[in-house]
């Protein structure tokens, strides 16, 4: 019999309600709780889990806000434009939040979050870095100008959603994503990245100040 891997096996636990017990899954509890986690690649399946919870959670309560926690090595660009769209398309205020890492398209997340409510734990590492081709790239000429036109429109497009939501000018932006820029927390709050620096969930609401 072959087992599956750690990855795909997921704690249960039981709690005690009203009518009985109930047997939950860590993710279910964190969606009660409106917790959507991202701590994966970015890809099409990622991307989908994610969107989907966020439209669920918007269609339950739609002034209510949802958190987003990113531990991610980036990945796809287009998979990451879906969760960005729906990001933004939700009413839902999103609170991001990244405890780990958020490199590539999962910074972007990060600070695509609602102004004010963008937060990095004190351990966290993020990494600004330009697109770039995944695997080698065989073809005629006319096909590899047209890969070369979309990754540099992809990359354009990356600096557009930097500039708007980290308030560096674009000239910066372009300096930042020629090569890899690796960020502490105090540094990706400096790059405009994040709000502020959290130690934990008592920290993340001050009464005052944003950085």
């Amino acid at each position: 019999m072959t087992r599956p891997s750690a990855r795909h096996v997921l704690p249960e636990f039981t709690e005690r309600t009203a009518s009985g017990h109930r047997t939950m899954d860590p993710y279910s509890k964190l969606l009660q709780e409106r917790i959507v986690l991202l701590g994966t690649r970015i890809d099409e399946t990622s991307a989908n889990d994610v969107m989907a919870q966020f439209m669920y959670l918007e269609h339950q309560a739609p002034d209510r806000d949802v958190s987003l926690y990113v531990n991610s090595p980036g990945g796809s660009f287009h998979a990451m434009s879906a969760i960005y769209d729906t990001l933004r398309y939700v009413t839902c205020d999103v609170e991001t939040i990244c405890l780990g890492r958020a490199e590539g398209t999962a910074a972007l997340l990060l600070a695509a979050g609602t102004p004010g409510k963008r937060f990095v734990l004190p351990g966290a590492r993020l990494v600004l870095r330009q697109p770039a081709l995944t695997e080698p790239t065989q073809g005629r000429a006319s096909d590899l100008a047209i890969r070369a036109e979309e990754l540099a429109r992809i990359r354009s497009r990356m600096e557009e959603m930097l500039v708007r939501h980290t308030g560096r000018t674009a000239e910066q932006v372009r300096s930042d994503i020629e090569r890899d820029t690796v960020l502490d927390a105090r540094a990706a709050v400096d790059h405009g990245l994040a709000d502020r620096i959290v130690p934990g969930r008592r920290g993340a609401h001050p009464a005052t100040g944003t950085r």
